[in-house]
């Protein structure tokens, strides 16, 4: 997308990379912020779909916590953070390039 801004590109990857480290706390305030600027729709859309993975995060940490009884959440933790960590780093640069990135399984709750 030639006419997103680099402001926007750089925000988009800012909201895709921070789900690493804060969870989704990163996208929600990019979200917030920009949800009601007409001139950010790319942004906003990009702040959207990484908060939305980051809430399927939360869920499925919360399912292999309780999974843990049965030991099978030991094996879902690591791959639940590889998975956020590679699909975090993939998404931040497609999006700093101002290419649309949709993570392949996540719930989309926020509209």
């Amino acid at each position: 997308m030639s006419d997103v801004s680099q402001d926007d590109k750089t925000m988009g990857m800012i909201a895709h990379l921070s789900g690493i480290v804060a969870g989704f706390i990163g996208p929600l305030v990019i979200w917030l912020i920009n949800k009601d600027k007409t001139d950010k729709g790319w942004l906003i859309g990009q702040a959207k779909e990484a908060l939305n993975f980051q809430i399927t995060l939360v869920i499925a940490y919360i399912i292999a916590g309780v999974l843990m009884f049965v030991l099978i959440g030991m094996l879902l933790i690591p791959i639940i953070v590889i998975a956020n960590l590679v699909l975090c780093i993939m998404a931040g640069m497609k999006a700093n390039n101002g290419e649309d990135y949709r993570y392949p399984f996540a719930l989309r709750l926020i509209k």
